[in-house]
């Protein structure tokens, strides 16, 4: 296995030890996890004929099943359809015309050495029921412990029927985070060692916080995420890093089911709504450390319910901002399939992505779109719910969730009840002073001076209006004024007011509604 230097820490400076290489020690260039190796070592001690592996990093299987070779004292070949069978530790090819699925099989089911056997991307070949026949013979079920061992390494294996039953999954760990620093440093060390250099120096802080971002990929995307954060000039500094986050994203999201945003809205932009200020302030700290304060358990979530247009989704988008953390957002109309089980499985892909993309928001919006329990879609949201809810229940990660809805009519039961969330607030339509406020944000995003218009006549003018309804005012009352060559005025923005029916007077009998539902079992943000 190919091995590099290791590097140790200089402490020229707190802040910015340097590195230096020592020729001393190596470190392999794919690491293996002592666990995983225990675990696998037993699951084919215990006699399992047919393990499936489902990964996309083959390298990592296969120095995963050098070592185990080494432990158990068995020979370990491989197959490819593109190189036949090779004597794994021998570096050597058994027969060049192996190539062909069944003839592989045949020569294996020939073979005495109580061999084990890595068939790579060998997924297309299940569809051929003489060869999962073959496949289910020379497993046999895991009868003898001394017998061969298959193994089917693929991205993604669906097996027959047939062979469910005797095939064990095993899924491969991802390296942990002192594998992960040194192989950092080693990046490090060779960018530096390529250009002829010293190892340039490095923030421990940056490194710790690149560690984190790298937990839970393979080593393989972990090296090509902080091989990509180093090699452009040489240093690992905390301004890499939202870009490290954004690729880390884009690998874990190919499908495009979740939206990602890093620069994420700050709570100076959002008017009123103290509560939840001051609630979400209270549990920054807490969800930042590594390790929550003894006696208090991390934030989970909140759910959000209110009038459309009154700052749900800017709250959101806040919470993140203020956390500190990249926003990731759930799309429920991206995750629907007609083809049964699909539906399900997506959600399970995205939440799994923001378990790995932890520290992280997770926002849902509407969520009561995705999830109203109906009769008329087979059970699909019914599963869907149910997904959702043993992962709110199990999770470990530090994903925050916030879902939005504006129907609280539309939720099931399950999702609202106490300890789902760790609270539920209410976004009120917003009153005089928080009306002011609003109008104040979207006059200065557009380059106008609060203080030259009467924000106290515009907020009385404006009873009913939600945030978004007051910024449509501001917007029409510049097209207006631009139309007419003049400078916004008021007298622009209380005709806009004029002309608007806002939906506080549209839906009146609904908005009513929902706060009377929530008088009773919501926090007023």
């Amino acid at each position: 296995m190919a091995s590099a230097a290791v590097l140790t820490q200089n402490a020229q400076s707190d802040c910015y030890p340097g590195l230096e290489v020592t020729t001393t020690r190596t470190a392999p260039q794919t690491a293996v996890n002592p666990a995983e190796l225990r675990e696998l070592t037993a699951l084919i001690r215990g006699g399992a004929s047919l393990i499936v592996i489902e990964t996309h990093d083959e390298p990592h299987a296969l120095a995963l099943f050098a070592e185990l070779r080494r432990a158990l004292g068995r020979p370990l070949f491989k197959w490819t359809a593109t190189s036949g069978l090779e004597w794994v530790e021998r570096n050597q090819v058994v027969s060049a015309q192996l190539t062909e699925p069944d003839d592989a099989l045949n020569h294996i089911g020939r073979r005495r050495d109580q061999g084990i056997y890595l068939l790579l991307d060998f997924h297309p070949y299940l569809s051929n029921p003489v060869i999962v026949r073959h496949l289910r013979e020379l497993a046999r079920g895991g009868e003898g412990v001394d017998d061969r061992t298959l193994v089917l390494v693929s991205p993604e294996i669906r097996l027959p029927a047939e062979l469910r039953a005797g095939a064990r999954r095993f899924a491969l760990k991802p390296p942990d985070a002192k594998t992960l620093e040194a192989m950092v440093r080693e990046e490090a060390a060779t960018w530096a060692g390529a250009r002829g250099k010293q190892p340039r120096p490095i923030c421990e802080d940056a490194l710790q916080q690149l560690l984190v971002n790298l937990a839970g990929l393979s080593m393989k995307d972990a090296r090509r995420l902080a091989r990509n954060a180093i090699h452009d000039d040489g240093v690992l500094a905390v301004s890499d890093l939202p870009e490290l986050m954004r690729a880390k994203f884009e690998l874990l999201n190919p499908d495009g089911i979740l939206g990602f945003e890093m620069e994420t809205a700050r709570f100076a932009d959002v008017a009123g709504m103290p509560r939840l200020k001051r609630w979400l302030e209270q549990r920054a700290p807490v969800f930042a450390a590594s390790e929550p304060p003894p006696g208090l358990d991390p934030p989970r979530g909140m759910l959000l319910l209110g009038v459309q247009g009154c700052g749900k989704s800017l709250a959101a988008r806040a919470a993140a901002g203020l956390f500190g953390v990249p926003l990731l957002h759930l799309d429920f109309g991206a995750l629907f399939n007609r083809y049964h089980g699909e539906s399900e499985r997506n959600l399970r892909s995205a939440l799994a992505g923001a378990d790995l993309m932890a520290p992280c928001v997770l926002w849902m919006d509407e969520i009561e779109k995705g999830l109203a329990t109906s009769e008329t879609d087979g059970g699909t949201s019914r599963r869907m719910l149910g997904t959702l809810l043993t992962w709110m229940a199990e999770r470990t990660s530090r994903v925050f969730l916030a879902a939005t809805a504006n129907d609280i009519s539309a939720l099931p039961p399950e999702l609202v009840r106490k300890g789902r969330f760790d609270e539920i607030f209410f976004v009120d339509l917003p009153d005089a002073e928080t009306r002011e406020a609003v109008l104040a944000i979207h006059l200065k995003r557009r380059q106008h001076k609060p203080e030259l218009y009467p924000l106290d006549k515009l907020a009385a003018a404006t009873e009913g209006f939600s945030g978004a309804e007051l910024e449509h005012v501001i917007v029409a009352g510049l097209y207006t004024a631009h139309a007419e060559g003049e400078r916004l005025s008021t007298e622009h923005l209380l005709a806009e007011i004029d002309h608007t029916r806002p939906l506080s007077v549209m839906m009146a009998e609904s908005i009513d509604q929902l706060r009377a539902w929530a008088g009773e079992r919501a926090v007023k943000a």
